[in-house]
């Protein structure tokens, strides 16, 4: 893995937890803790798959 790609990895991912912060300070009553989690691994999986797919490294 080239380190263009590894940032864009870590870039995403730390979106990702951003986002997750921002839901969590957030006082809505269906955002249980288990919900929270889910959107928490759905927004990780869908980072990492961003980064992989759309970013170009240096063979391509």
């Amino acid at each position: 893995m080239c380190m263009q790609c590894a940032m864009g990895a870590m870039t995403a991912g730390a979106a990702a937890t951003g986002a997750r912060s921002y839901l969590q300070t957030r006082a809505w009553a269906w955002l249980t803790s288990a919900r929270l989690h889910r959107i928490t691994v759905v927004l990780l999986v869908a980072a990492v798959l961003a980064a992989s797919t759309l970013l170009a490294g240096s063979g391509g």
